[in-house]
């Protein structure tokens, strides 16, 4: 060695890398996993399942009409509310490549891996830990038949209200923390999303209203200024469509939204109470097979409430904490506040789910359609990190824990949160076992229907009349080369989402009636069969029942 020069460790010359930039174990197990939660939503996908609708259907006509622009409705057809997003995301695709049903999903296959990302990063956010997001991002890659259905169908507003829930959350956290770089840009965004949001679809308000609540406690005096200016501009270029559509007819969506909530029917308390706090949380959040929920998979309803308490609880304590500790990613923000701003945070996630599980169970939709209407808990899903975070501090405790062992308690507390997680998991996972099961009798379900558009092409039937869930199923499946017009059972007009095919099919010479097999309109269009003028002829498609007027 040459005097008086020190020997130097190896590396010690090379710059450390910062911490976090490194993947480690912990990333690449959840980069797989985000891998893994696509690719199954991508193999669902490519077996048609979830089971398409004419509602899913009825989106589908408005991005064909608006990749050919023909129209650029402000609303779902056939309605004064939900701004149908999906169809604007969806007609590149179909410019480019033709509309389909995958075509359709493949939109909302992207807006659920962004909102695995994001959810991992608010997360590591609100926590730090990387093997708790590892936990979170697994729980929702999973995905039983209710999770899936609010994720892949087309049919308006869920499938982006997550990823734009969590966006709010994440720029929330990094506004309202004082991070430097791009705040401006940060405080529009918010707006934007919150009032983009408003027009998609409301249910997603109370999240929208948390993390906004965040913002004013913690950066009121910023938002009087240029930022606050910016935010409520680009709030209202979000709900443009909204806001112009409601100016110009002076109609206020917010009654048809009370009106789809089944404000203008009536239900009892004990079926509200049923539907909203016991059968609602697990279909909702992804704990029950395909249109039913097992007496043991309702488990999560008695265990939700108690996660809420105990999360708000952890929260608050710490948020009553004096601000000047670093924070929850290891960077203490411009005022020290990182990790009052976190379990601020976290509060406005548990709050949020508290007020979207209220309004659900006070309206007469969870006591009515208490299965289908599950699908208004789907936002509950943001809260997931707030509400397992305590559990996983008593499970792993560490530097960041919302509670402090050991203790005469926690020695009993550990084993119960360790069962708890073990539980929602395995829960999670066979839900998800029997969603997947589902997929090969939805795929031949769907060969069937593509056999009756077939065949209707083959016949020459160009125009249709048929049930609700009929008709603009079979439109969009043959891209309107057959058009069809809604009859109910007793074969009188029923609801056209788009009036125009009804005046189409009302202008054709002869059109054809289409009915599923077994169905009461199947069985009250047999009554016309026969050899006769004015009677019907019948051509049969597995499952499916062609009748042709007679000359």
């Amino acid at each position: 060695m040459t005097a008086g020069v020190r020997e130097q460790p190896r590396g010690a010359g090379r710059p450390r890398p910062r911490p976090g930039t490194r993947l480690g174990l912990v990333g690449w197990l959840t980069g797989l996993t985000v891998l893994a939660g696509v690719g199954y939503r991508l193999w669902l996908l490519g077996h048609a399942t979830p089971p398409t609708n004419s509602d899913e259907a009825t989106m589908g006509l408005a991005a064909l009409h608006i990749a050919r622009g023909e129209d650029f409705p402000v609303w779902f057809y056939g309605q004064q509310y939900m701004g149908p997003l999906e169809a604007y995301l969806a007609a590149p695709v179909f410019a480019l490549a033709g509309p389909s049903l995958f075509g359709l999903r493949l939109p909302t296959l992207a807006l659920y891996a962004l909102f695995l990302l994001l959810i991992w990063r608010l997360t590591l956010r609100l926590t730090g830990d990387r093997w708790f997001g590892l936990l979170v991002v697994a729980l929702l890659a999973l995905g039983a038949d209710r999770v899936v259905k609010n994720q892949l169908i087309a049919g308006g507003g869920y499938p982006e209200m997550n990823a734009a829930g969590v966006a709010l959350a994440v720029l929330a956290v990094d506004l309202a923390a004082g991070r430097p770089g791009w705040r401006l840009v940060r405080w529009a965004a918010w707006g934007f999303l919150a009032g983009l949001l408003l027009w998609v679809d409301p249910l997603v308000l109370p999240y929208v209203a948390a993390t906004g609540a965040v913002l004013v406690g913690f950066r009121h005096r910023e938002l009087r200024g240029r930022a606050g200016a910016l935010l409520g501009a680009a709030a209202v270029l979000g709900a443009a469509p909204l806001l112009a559509h409601s100016l110009l007819t002076g109609r206020n969506p917010l009654h048809a939204v009370l009106a789809a909530g089944g404000a203008d029917a009536t239900a009892s308390w004990p079926d509200r109470l049923h539907g909203g706090l016991l059968l609602g949380p697990p279909l909702g959040m992804g704990f029950c097979g395909p249109g039913s929920c097992a007496t043991w998979q309702l488990w999560w309803a008695y265990a939700l409430p108690v996660l809420l308490v105990v999360a708000a609880g952890t929260a608050w304590r710490t948020l009553r904490r004096p601000p000047g500790s670093s924070g929850a990613d290891g960077s203490p923000g411009a005022d020290g506040s990182a990790p009052r701003v976190a379990a601020a945070v976290r509060l406005a996630l548990v709050l949020a789910a508290v007020g979207t599980l209220g309004a659900y169970t006070l309206s007469s939709s969870s006591g009515l359609t208490p299965v289908e209407s599950s699908r208004y808990l789907s936002t509950v899903l943001i809260s997931v990190p707030a509400l397992l975070w305590p559990l996983w501090t008593l499970v792993r405790p560490g530097p960041g824990s919302a509670t402090t062992p050991p203790g005469p308690g926690w020695r009993v507390a550990r084993p119960v949160a360790f069962v708890v997680l073990a539980a929602t998991l395995v829960t999670a996972a066979h839900a998800t076992g029997q969603a997947a099961r589902t997929a090969p009798a939805t795929r031949a379900a769907e060969a069937r229907h593509a056999e009756l558009v077939a065949t209707l092409r083959h016949l020459g039937v160009r125009h249709v009349r048929a049930g609700y869930w009929t008709c603009n199923r079979l439109t969009f499946a043959s891209a309107e080369e057959v058009v069809c017009a809604v009859v109910d059972d007793t074969l009188r007009p029923g609801f056209d989402r788009y009036p125009a095919y009804r005046r189409e099919v009302d202008r054709a010479a002869a059109p054809a009636w289409v009915a599923p097999t077994g169905s009461p309109l199947a069985a009250r269009l047999d009554e016309r069969l026969g050899a006769g003028p004015g009677d019907l002829g019948l051509v049969t498609v597995d499952g499916w029942r062609i009748y042709l007027p007679r000359g």
